[in-house]
């Protein structure tokens, strides 16, 4: 049986690149899991799907580039409603710790699922918490993302510094520096693809410099050379984590970086949010990349990145960082609020709506080395695009520009998914019949561990 090509026409607004270049009436013929052609007449083209989007708004799907799953297990706790990242830390790390197989799988099939239905078709995640060396959580959050049918690039995350050792988390969520090695270097072998078109990718992510040795980032970085795949951590996310370099280090975090090595073409970090002008020269200079969460860094009171500095010299993706310093996995707010963001602090142009969903799409995708086939809709690409009906009562008197009323106006959820060349996404609904049996897994799942 060959691959199932199906035709997307009449679609009212169609914006391959997520600029003014927008074509109306179009059409996008898949094949499989890639697009074959775009245009405005579909007329003599043979399909085995036809599907109707008239009064729809088609958009390259968005590109998530930080996450932490498991956190949808612990949104929105009271006890820690009003911390700052390092007491909100000690806290949920006496939770996290009894997060097993079953959780890590619930939580990730949640998060993504949630994710989708705001527009992203690809995500990333850290999972940097391996309570007693369970080892299968990462191996939980692939099967979650097998099933969901979402493109994945995770990355094996890790913590070596105890509480004992001057971190943060408890003895029962770290890992010896030997087993991080052996199995960083397991889950590339086991699962990393790096064809074109992948659904799977995996790179490496010692979880921050207050929560692992520079010789764990040093050994990390050379087997991320060796298997020629990607590097990702936390840096410069809060005052708090400057101070703890300068008195550790003698030095601040993007020096710090710089010292082992990790100031390179591979790498993205999370965050951002406490630059220097040195520090972003420094950056943009070695073509790090950078994953801006800004509702988390207002969650958190961590500050507010200097993306408007950024913008033109860095490789920039948006990101809705851990369900559980965010409360919601919403990308569509994420966009929104990393436009308001900048415009508080740097005034009304200092960032455009186009240049926010540009960094949603292809920004993401050259964050995570996929631009060569995700981030635009174009012929020869993966096939990842998501749709909008624009006859909603959020959308009425805002059409003048219907590309930017995704950021200007209140875009609640997507109608249209399609991933892979597959429909995941179908009238605003996730095309699962198990998902109010997921959800009450979940909620059963995070009481139990929250009451612990």
């Amino acid at each position: 049986m060959g691959e199932i090509r199906r035709l997307f026409k009449n679609i009212d607004f169609l914006a391959p690149f997520m600029d003014e270049n927008i074509i109306k009436d179009g059409y996008i013929l898949t094949n499989g899991p890639k697009i074959e052609k775009i245009g405005k007449d579909p007329e003599g083209l043979e399909a085995d799907e036809t599907i109707d989007l008239s009064g729809y708004l088609v958009v390259p799907g968005f590109v998530n580039t930080h996450h932490h799953l498991f956190q949808t297990l612990t949104r929105n706790v009271p006890q820690v409603a009003s911390s700052k990242l390092f007491d909100w830390l000690v806290f949920l790390y006496e939770k996290w710790k009894h997060i097993d197989y079953e959780g890590a799988y619930i939580s990730a099939v949640i998060g993504l699922y949630e994710m989708m239905l705001s527009g992203v078709t690809t995500t990333t995640d850290m999972l940097y918490l391996y309570p007693y060396n369970r080892n299968e959580l990462f191996d939980a959050e692939i099967e979650a993302a097998k099933k969901v049918g979402i493109r994945f690039h995770p990355t094996r995350g890790s913590m070596s510094l105890s509480k004992k050792d001057g971190g943060l988390p408890p003895d029962s969520v770290v890992q010896d520096e030997d087993e991080i090695l052996i199995q960083s270097e397991e889950a590339i072998r086991k699962y990393h693809d790096p064809s074109k078109y992948s659904m799977l990718r995996v790179a490496l992510a010692p979880c921050s410099p207050f929560s692992v040795t520079g010789e764990l980032m040093i050994k990390t970085k050379e087997l991320a050379e060796k298997y020629n795949v990607l590097l990702h951590t936390h840096l410069a996310e809060t005052k708090d984590e400057e101070d703890y370099c300068l008195e550790r280090f003698g030095m601040r975090p993007v020096d710090y970086m710089e010292e082992l090595g990790w100031l390179n073409s591979r790498v993205w970090f999370a965050h951002l949010v406490w630059l220097t002008d040195g520090d972003i020269e420094k950056l943009a200079k070695t073509d790090s990349g950078m994953a801006h969460c800004p509702n988390s860094n207002m969650r958190l009171g961590s500050g507010i990145a200097p993306v408007y500095k950024m913008k033109n010299k860095m490789r920039i993706g948006i990101a809705v960082d851990g369900s559980a310093s965010n409360d919601t996995g919403n990308m569509l707010h994420e966009i929104r609020n990393a436009l308001l963001l900048q415009r508080v602090k740097y005034g009304a142009d200092a960032l455009t709506p186009y240049e926010v969903l540009k960094m949603a799409t292809i920004g993401g995708a050259r964050v995570l080395r996929m631009d060569d086939y995700i981030g635009t809709i174009e012929e020869g690409k993966a096939a990842d695009f998501i749709g909008f009906k624009l006859d909603r009562l959020e959308f009425a008197g805002g059409l003048s520009d219907p590309v930017s009323t995704l950021v200007m106006c209140d875009a609640k959820r997507v109608d249209l998914s399609v991933i892979n060349g597959e429909i995941r996404v179908w009238e605003g609904d996730i095309l699962d019949e198990e998902l109010p049996r997921l959800i009450e897994m979940q909620n059963n799942y995070s009481a139990r561990i929250l009451k612990d």
